[in-house]
């Protein structure tokens, strides 16, 4: 098939200036995340710089460029509050989309001249005697008082270690490092993973390559997709009565969060959501082998839903097979599986999902006393307290961290309550006068097990399979076990009494909050 060719937007990302010295806040990564933060910076007339390894913002919206790449969350609501875009022109967005949605928005905010592009963020480091970060990147080194970490949880593509994979002659790639220069047609084409990704980009291929044989090891949940085009009229009622987008908005994320409460509660809701999940299977899947192999054994939900109408009718089509053997080895040029057979094939695609659980991210933040984020999280899973603040890295904010993962709506939502907090943070730090900032171990402990409590309950880990929400010893880390409404109002106000506040180290020390109980 010919190359991808995501749309392009026609504004020139202007040339970064130098790296600076030292700056108050230092944010790493351009996606929702960071844009989100620069542009709440900047309004606040806070000195920054936004580090970003690519040459362009826009994160895994900039880097997923694979054919079918579209959100799996209604337009309205995967965007800014503050920003909304009456252009989007279908109710679930394509990829191209949303990246010109971050690109646009980041130069009417005004932020492009604090991102230092080319900056890939090798190492942070807590500086315990200056308080301070510092931040080594590919293109030189800076301190700051405070480090925002939006990178995001799908920035690090997971690739499984498949014995024999280093000595495949033909091409691999994952879906989020698309090869577009690679052409598929007349191909014989593997594709490991059924995910998100995968349903999407195997109907987009499937008419151009010769044959492709679809690795499956768990059977996803399929709904139907409702995705439709905006009407010309909608975008021009949006465009001059705003109100009418916020009151869609609004409508989009409380119906969301009201099927959140099936989720969280892992009610019998979701037996009807499974028929519908089976009936759907059951009009596009007429043979009754076939359609075993692409049922699911556990409750929907438990693994992400995904929605597609042309998924199905693609694994009908006869150049493709579904191969549900477990892969015992690659081959220089096929896919050895656990009954024997090779399956010839020119390129692998990986559709396998990112490094959430165990984000190589964490290796490079080493904290007080040397500590690595990986290393404290080693012992007990990843953990941050309102999914922002972990103990023994001060001054170190998480946006989308831990537990901030979204299985119901859109992550947009936690991360600009995630941004309230922050923002209420560094003002309570300028108003005491505080150097650093640091969560008190026993309101992290307490928080930890408070959340893991709530998920024990949830179809995400009572649901009957394995899924990368889980860490290696079945702990959610990734997904917020309740609905988003409260994470917001919990995190409306930054609660210094959970901190330890300290002056910096020439001047008196500042007079520390008591503790509160988490509620």
């Amino acid at each position: 098939m010919p190359p991808a060719a995501p749309a392009t937007p026609a504004a020139p990302v202007p040339t970064p200036g130098a790296l600076p010295d030292h700056v108050r806040v230092a944010v790493v990564g351009t996606g929702f995340a960071g844009l989100g933060a620069a542009i709440t910076l900047t309004r606040d007339g806070v000195d920054h710089v936004v580090l970003e390894r690519a040459s362009d913002v826009g994160g895994t919206w900039r880097d997923n460029v694979y054919p079918g790449c579209r959100c799996d969350v209604p337009s309205h609501l995967y965007s800014f509050s503050f920003a909304p875009n009456p252009e989007w022109s279908e109710t679930y967005s394509p990829q191209g989309e949303i990246w010109e949605y971050l690109r646009r928005t980041a130069a009417e905010h005004g932020v492009l001249d604090r991102v230092r592009f080319g900056h890939e963020v090798l190492e942070l480091v807590w500086e315990d005697e200056r308080q301070r970060w510092r931040v080594v990147t590919s293109r030189g080194t800076l301190t700051a008082d405070v480090v925002l970490l939006g990178n995001g949880p799908l920035a690090e593509p997971a690739i499984p270690e498949l014995p024999g994979l280093d000595r495949f002659a033909g091409t691999t790639f994952h879906s989020a490092r698309w090869r577009t220069d690679h052409d598929l047609r007349g191909e014989r084409v593997a594709v490991i993973g059924t995910g998100a990704s995968a349903i999407q980009f195997v109907p987009a291929i499937q008419p151009d390559v010769a044959h492709l044989t679809l690795f499956q090891r768990t059977a996803p949940w399929v709904l139907p997709h409702t995705n439709r085009r905006i009407t010309p009229l909608e975008r021009a009622v949006y465009r001059r009565v705003p109100a009418a987008q916020r009151l869609v908005r609004g409508l989009v994320y409380w119906s969301r969060e009201l099927f959140a409460t099936a989720l969280v509660r892992n009610s019998r809701f979701l037996e009807r959501l499974e028929r519908i999940g089976r009936r759907h299977l059951e009009r596009q899947v007429a043979d009754p082998d076939l359609r075993a192999r692409l049922t699911p054994d556990y409750r929907p939900g438990c693994k992400r839903l995904l929605l597609s109408n042309d998924y199905y009718p693609s694994l009908q089509q006869p150049n493709v097979e579904v191969v549900t053997e477990k892969i015992v080895e690659v081959l220089p040029h096929a896919v050895f599986t656990a009954d024997g057979t090779e399956h010839e094939v020119d390129t692998i695609i990986f559709g396998t999902g990112f490094r959430v659980a165990d984000n190589p991210v964490a290796e490079r933040v080493r904290g007080r006393e040397g500590r690595t984020l990986a290393e404290v999280w080693g012992d007990g899973g990843a953990r941050a307290y309102n999914g922002t603040a972990v103990t023994g890295f001060p001054n170190l904010f998480l946006l989308a961290g831990p537990n901030t993962g979204i299985g119901h709506t859109s992550l947009v939502v936690m991360i600009e309550a995630q941004l309230t907090y922050i923002r209420d943070a560094l003002r309570v730090m300028d108003e005491t006068g505080a150097a650093t900032v640091e969560v008190r171990p026993t309101v992290l402990a307490a928080w930890s097990a408070r959340v893991q409590r709530r998920a024990a309950r949830t179809v995400w880990n009572s649901g009957g399979c394995a899924s990368w929400y889980l860490d290696r010893d079945g702990r959610n880390v990734t997904i917020w076990p309740d609905h988003t409404f409260r994470f917001v109002r919990r995190t409306r106000r930054f609660d210094a009494a959970r901190y330890e506040l300290t002056a910096p180290v020439e001047q008196p020390p500042v007079a520390a909050a008591t503790t509160g109980v988490v509620d």
